[in-house]
């Protein structure tokens, strides 16, 4: 098989696997974070070349579970408060936390059936965030451009008591 035709493929695995592909991923955490890709692969524990294929499509997957743990962890530590500020040491901090984490995946830890397990998870969490006022007005500004995330901030804020 040709180089294109494989790494069109690896894309596409990255689609289904990670939702999208890694590269873009990757590209997000590197400009949130102000570092390099090999900075940033540093912080994830893999090396700079792996990062580099993997973001190329020239390789499919992570293979350390660790790895994607981490960039997980970054994705989520860009939504805080101090880190979306772009303060440098919040940034930091956030970047030497990851860092020094020991990931584990564990089966307690995975969803067991897809979606119903995703929303006892994802729900809980947007409650405790937001009221249902907020919810909603989160998913009418999102709306237009996210529509998959405003229909789950809906469905997220119908379920609030409040």
């Amino acid at each position: 098989m040709e180089d294109h035709k494989i790494v069109q493929r690896n894309l596409a695995l990255q689609r289904e696997w990670y939702g999208e592909p890694l590269g873009d991923r990757v590209r997000r955490l590197v400009v949130a974070f102000n570092v390099s890709q090999a900075q940033l692969a540093d912080v994830l524990g893999i090396s700079a070349p792996m990062l580099s294929q993997v973001m190329s499509g020239r390789r499919a997957k992570i293979g350390n579970p660790s790895v994607l743990a981490r960039m997980i962890m970054l994705e989520r530590k860009v939504l805080t408060p101090d880190v979306a500020s772009g303060a440098p040491e919040a940034l930091q901090r956030a970047l030497e936390d990851v860092r020094q984490s020991k990931p584990t995946v564990s089966r307690d830890s995975l969803p067991v059936n897809g979606a119903a397990d995703d929303e006892a998870v994802v729900f809980p969490f947007l409650r405790r965030l937001a009221d249902r006022r907020e919810l909603s007005q989160a998913a009418d500004v999102l709306g237009e451009d996210f529509p998959a995330l405003a229909e789950l901030l809906r469905r997220a804020g119908k379920g609030r008591d409040t």
